[in-house]
């Protein structure tokens, strides 16, 4: 047996390729994370060292100008403080006083201002409020910009020494701790050029690293694992087409190699079996001939026995139906027959006469139904569908068996709502109607209530209900009223019921029964929404 091959196509994010290609990427954007965070790390490491650096110059400063200030020689201080702010790198000294005023800058315009404490210079010592005596470091540094290049300033305290309570100038009290601040701005623009030289060269260097071995994993995955799960998978492919004479050449001598290996022996075993089954089909095939044959003998054995005692049946219920009306007339008419051949009868031998032939006019009648009914459960009488309102035909159906209603002294209630029109062969659904109606009429006898109602049905089409207020039926015998020949009643012919059915049936429709013993019986006629049914008839 050939077996359909469908072709899968793998969607392009399942691929080993671009699984591989991902993962070639993850490797390349891991390099530069791992490149930016150590380039951050050497950064801050070189910013450190900056601030160091920054931190030795500023002391240096400080113990240049010492001997100047104990001596009170102001001259002096600034002028050495000129000297060194005309350095290269420097961008600039200035000396504050404990209140925040400058005393010295080598900027002349901000010589006598007040800093005030929100400005950078101020800010890691009064953050807090209050000033902090003993900032760190690196609290103490600030880098900013000044003319397009980043500049790092520090600000060192000048703390007061005993020997500075004890100079000649007497200026300072021996309990105050800080005299005043050093604020120096070195230039970063060289720093800054050395930092973007490594960077650019140290990417470079990354770049290339990574790239060579994306390039490298990339063409080994692809030689040792893409090409032979490639040739794998076209394998896998030919033999689900049934091409079990696909072999696949893998060189590889790993784990591929060997499911290569394993495949193509799993092709060549297959191959055998194909053959195998082959041979056993054909035998199958003989056996399953020759077994049909004898089937189809049974089965139309056994249809021709089941016509036969179909026929049977039919023919035993039609023979019980009609033997009893016609045992009556055989009796009565010979009894006419007898009555006749005594000579002319008198009055009251004629109204004998009348009343016997009368009875076998009946029972030739109940013949006659009988057949007319077989005649109608029996023909599959095509339905003349056309759209029509279910009001009309209920209407003229219950103009039908009023005259019965009326003899039998019954009451009728009518509830006959606004619907929708449906497809329906008119004649046909008012004879459903009228042998329902017929069948409640029977079960009431003398006394009793038919209600007949129309409604919308929940699917859009039509009901129509009626219910009895007779008996009822009892649940043994209420699921076999819509079977042939099934009646409770001494006259029925038990076909009534059978042909409402068949002319729901037809409808695309169905009929429904609910009853209890003693509460009534109410049945439903169900017909489709107009346009159901079409092309179905």
């Amino acid at each position: 047996m050939r077996i359909p091959h469908v072709e899968r196509v793998i969607p392009w994010r399942h691929r080993i390729k671009t699984k591989l290609l991902l993962v070639t990427v993850v490797i390349c954007v891991g390099g530069v994370t791992i490149f930016a965070l150590a380039e951050g790390r050497m950064a801050d490491q070189f910013f450190e060292t900056q601030a160091a650096g920054a931190a030795l110059f500023s002391n240096t400063i400080e113990r240049a100008t010492l001997r100047a200030m104990l001596e009170n020689r102001r001259g002096d201080v600034f002028d050495t403080m000129r000297d060194i702010g005309r350095q290269e790198g420097v961008e600039g000294v200035r000396l504050l006083a404990k209140d925040g005023r400058v005393a010295y800058s080598t900027v002349e315009r901000e010589v006598g201002t007040i800093l005030e404490q929100r400005s950078d210079a101020c800010r890691p010592c009064h953050a807090a409020g209050r000033p902090r005596l003993h900032a760190p470091l690196l609290e103490r540094t600030r880098v900013f910009e000044r003319g397009g290049r980043r500049v790092l300033g520090l600000v060192t305290p000048i703390r007061n020494e005993p020997r500075c309570a004890t100079a000649e100038c007497h200026v300072h009290r021996a309990d105050e701790d800080v005299l005043g601040l050093l604020d120096v701005s070195l230039s970063l623009a060289s720093s800054d050029a050395r930092i973007a030289d490594f960077r650019r060269g140290s990417l470079v260097l990354t770049g290339v690293g990574v790239l060579l071995l994306c390039s490298f994993f990339f063409a080994f995955a692809r030689l040792h694992v893409v090409r032979p799960v490639q040739a794998l998978v076209e394998g896998t492919r030919r033999v689900a087409g049934d091409q079990l004479d696909t072999e696949i050449r893998v060189r590889s001598k790993g784990e591929l190699g060997l499911l290569a290996a394993s495949f193509n022996d799993m092709t060549r075993s297959l191959r055998r079996t194909e053959g195998e089954l082959k041979d056993l089909n054909l035998g199958l095939e003989r056996q399953v001939e020759e077994r049909t044959a004898d089937l189809q003998k049974a089965q139309n054995a056994l249809v021709h026995n089941e016509k036969m005692s179909s026929l049977g049946q039919l023919a035993a219920s039609i023979a019980h139906e009609i033997n009893n009306p016609l045992a009556g007339i055989l009796t009565f008419a010979k009894l006419v027959i007898r009555t006749l051949e005594q000579g002319p009868p008198d009055d009251a031998t004629r109204r004998d006469l009348v009343r016997n032939l009368a009875l076998v006019q009946r029972e030739t009648e109940r013949c006659s139904a009988i057949v007319r009914n077989l005649l109608d459960f029996a023909r599959d009488r095509p339905v003349a569908l056309r759209e029509l309102q279910v009001n009309a035909v209920v209407e003229e159906a219950l103009q039908l068996i009023a005259h019965q209603l009326a003899i039998q002294g019954l009451t009728l209630e009518r509830d006959l709502q606004p619907t929708a029109a449906v497809r329906a062969d008119f004649g046909q659904l008012r004879q459903a109607v009228v042998n329902v109606a017929l069948n409640a009429v029977e079960a009431m006898g003398k006394r009793g209530t038919l209600s007949v109602r129309t409604r919308a049905a929940a699917d859009g089409g039509v009901e129509i209900v009626l219910a009895d207020t007779g008996p009822g039926i009892t649940p043994e015998n209420l699921k076999h009223v819509f079977e042939p020949f099934f009646t409770t009643k001494e006259k029925g012919t038990g076909l009534g019921l059978s042909v409402v059915y068949g002319i729901m049936q037809r409808h695309q429709g169905r009929v429904d029964v609910q009853s209890e013993p003693g509460r009534g019986t109410t049945f439903v006629l169900a017909l489709p929404p107009l346009g159901a049914g079409e092309g179905q008839a």
